[in-house]
This record gives structure tokens, C-alpha cells and sequence, in this order.
């Protein structure tokens, strides 16, 4: 289980999490929907160590992330993919190479290697792609590679942010129901940052909304689209980038990434 407690994160003077608590279950499909630039990237970064929260913790699997070792945080990785909103692949590297570079660093035997990349590229429906470069691919092909990338390790959880950002609707379904298999042939439990409702609704088990640093809401994806919660139902509702205070009713844009 992933599981945020009280976690606050300040950049200077830019309160970003401010008492952010949520439980990820093991084996579901956690959605963290928000206006963009609402530190839900920021979130993700403290489960992998890229972060450290200036108070509370983020626990996996019973361990507090940022009381980790350099080995215990190597290990600690080793079990959790990331997708990461861009792709984020090596354009100097083909498919395969950028598919065995975390293996490699893992120590992973040579024939097991290629094995695991065949495996991944046929789960993604790549099969045939290992020789070719980032550039030669679409932009929905470079996401599926690194959602490929993820699954070669194997992990117990894997993280998307934003996946389907910057695809037409018919690349941002496909990416869609790779998630969904991914969670059904692998069972791992996953956490998608995301802004994209029909993905949200989608993908998740549950949905948890993050707003001014902290879950305004989580539940089902059918509680959520029923939530009366007027904060919520002015995302829902797609009215503009910003939000009514919760006290005042003034309109105040979000900035944070």
C-alpha cells in the first residue's frame, strides 16, 4: 500500500501540498484529478524519492520513503514504474535499448532482458518497434514505449502523469485501455495523475480530487461524478481553470506545478 500522511511541500514561499493524506489500496487504480498546476505531479515524485516532504511521510509497503537508504531507495524503485508525461525517452537509444536501460541497472540476465522487452512491446502492441528510434514514432506510439518501459520492470506499482496529455481522443482511448490491461495481466496497483475526465472515469477505481494541497474528495468513480461538493462539480462541469474559496466564493485561479 502507498499511503501520504499530512504531507506539506513548500518551493520557497509556494505552498504546494499543504496536509495532502490519502491511501492507495493494493491491486486499484487510484485517479488524482486537478486543475493543472495543482501540485499533483509534485504528489507523485515524494512515492519514488524524487522529493522529500518538509513535514509528514510518505509510506510503501511499511517503509517512510524518505528515511530510505541509497540502497533501500534503489530498491525501492526497482519495484515502481513510471510513465512520465512526455514519454521521457532517450533519442540517441532505439526502443529496445531505452526498454533495458532500467534492467540493465537491475542486473537483469541478458536472455531475460530480451525476453521481458518482447513481452512489453506485445502487451503495448509494439511488437516488431525494437529497432526503432524515439523519432521515428508517433506521439502515442513514444507513450505506449514508455508505458512498455514501466511494465519490463515488472513493478508492484506504476505511476502515470498525465498520460494522455497531447493526444487526439481515439490515441487517448488506446492509452486508456492499456492502462486497463496493464492493471488486469499484471496486477499492479496504479496511481494516474490526470486533468482528463473520460480517462479518469475510465481507468480508476477511485477517484481522489486534489485542491489548494490537500484531497478535497476521494471515492468511487460513481460517487464522484455524483458528488454535490460544489468545488468538485465546478471541475466537473468544465467551467474555467480556476475555482470559487470554499469560504469567500472568490474566484481564485490555481498556479502551483
Amino acid at each position: 500500500m502507498i499511503s501520504f500522511a499530512d504531507v506539506k511541500k513548500s518551493f520557497g514561499k509556494n505552498l504546494v501540498l499543504n496536509g495532502f493524506s490519502l491511501d492507495v489500496l493494493d491491486g486499484e487504480t487510484m485517479i488524482i484529478l486537478g486543475y493543472s498546476g495543482t501540485g499533483k505531479s509534485v504528489a507523485l515524485k515524494h512515492i519514488v524519492g524524487l522529493l522529500e516532504p518538509d513535514k509528514g511521510h510518505v509510506e510503501v509497503d511499511g517503509q517512510i520513503v524518505h528515511n530510505l537508504d541509497r540502497d533501500g531507495l534503489l530498491h525501492l524503485r526497482s519495484t515502481i514504474g513510471y510513465v512520465f508525461q512526455f514519454a521521457a525517452l532517450f533519442d540517441s537509444m532505439t526502443v529496445e535499448e531505452n526498454l533495458t536501460l532500467g534492467l540493465k541497472r537491475q542486473q537483469v540476465p541478458e536472455a531475460e532482458m530480451r525476453d521481458r522487452v518482447r513481452e512489453s512491446l506485445s502487451l503495448v502492441d509494439l511488437e516488431g518497434s525494437e529497432a526503432l528510434y524515439p523519432a521515428e514514432l508517433s506521439g502515442g506510439m513514444r507513450k505506449r514505449v514508455g508505458i512498455a518501459r514501466a511494465i519490463a520492470l515488472r513493478p508492484r506499482y506504476i505511476l502515470y502523469d498525465e498520460p494522455t496529455t497531447g493526444l487526439d481522443p481515439v490515441t487517448s482511448a488506446v492509452i486508456n485501455q492499456l492502462m486497463i490491461r496493464t492493471r488486469e495481466k499484471l496486477g499492479v496497483t496504479g496511481i494516474v495523475v490526470t486533468h482528463d475526465l473520460e480517462s479518469a472515469y475510465m481507468v480508476g477505481d477511485r477517484i481522489a480530487m486534489l485542491y489548494q494541497g490537500r484531497i478535497r474528495q476521494v471515492g468511487s468513480v460513481d460517487e464522484i461524478r455524483r458528488t454535490h461538493d460544489h468545488i468538485l462539480r465546478q471541475f466537473l462541469d468544465g467551467r474555467p481553470e480556476g475555482a470559487a474559496d470554499a469560504d469567500t466564493g472568490a474566484f481564485v485561479i490555481q498556479e502551483v506545478e
